[in-house]
């Protein structure tokens, strides 16, 4: 894959430890008309994050298991990745303005789908006539 959807539809990175969430997430992206890429823990996205260069979006869930969590991944995404877009969602914290990353949007969940749809097309251009 890699650089074969630089022309396709824009890709956002899934980062959801629980398999039913991460999949509704997944549906969510796709309805946006976006492509999906899935990760279960923060490593295993910044894993997929090293090896692929057209994520445009990341889109994870704050309370995971492993050595970081959704704050931690998306420091590390601002820090290393400045360009890609972060969405923060939880159903157990909130996160303030203050505490988001830099161009970064956060959802308490259970989030507004239409919402979440209108920010990722929003961060990613789609449906612009550029694209």
């Amino acid at each position: 894959m890699g650089q074969s959807q630089a022309f396709g539809r824009p890709v956002v990175l899934v980062v959801e430890d629980e398999p039913l969430l991460r999949m509704m997430a997944i549906d969510l992206v796709e309805d946006a008309g976006l492509e999906a890429i899935e990760a279960a823990n923060g490593d295993e996205a910044l894993r997929l994050l090293e090896c692929r260069s057209d994520i445009r979006v990341v889109f994870t869930d704050i309370d995971m298991p492993g050595s970081m969590d959704g704050l931690d991944l998306a420091a590390a995404v601002r820090d290393r990745w400045p360009p890609i877009e972060i969405i923060l969602t939880s159903g157990h914290i909130h996160v303030s303005e203050i505490d988001l990353p830099q161009r970064g949007a956060f959802f308490s969940k259970p989030y507004d789908h239409g919402q979440v749809m209108r920010a990722l097309q929003s961060m990613t251009g789609e449906g612009d006539d550029r694209l």
